[in-house]
């Protein structure tokens, strides 16, 4: 089986839309009563909640990522075209 990676910003979305289904569904079943509007902030809350979830994770992966050296850094050219205007003296009779 793959693995992915894990996102706790769409666990914490998926918890907040859960628990405003569990409470429709308790209003359905007659277990309460639940104003139409109630929904919103749970809605609204739960997804800048995993907005901001997903954001800090973001940010800790980013932190974590270990740097990588460039085609600058390495010499080594990452196209032809950068060769082209690496090469040579710069002047115009060097670019083809």
């Amino acid at each position: 089986m793959l693995s992915h990676e894990f996102q706790p910003g769409r666990l914490v979305a998926g918890f907040f839309l859960a628990a405003a289904g569990l409470v429709y569904a308790g209003d359905a079943g007659g277990l309460w009563e639940t104003p139409w509007f109630a929904m919103i902030p749970i809605v609204v809350g739960g997804l800048f909640l995993a907005a901001a979830t997903a954001a800090v994770a973001h940010g800790i992966r980013k932190a974590r990522r270990p740097r990588t050296k460039g085609p600058a850094a390495t010499g080594t050219p990452a196209s032809p075209e950068d060769e082209a205007r690496t090469s040579g003296s710069g002047a115009a009779s060097d670019r083809p």
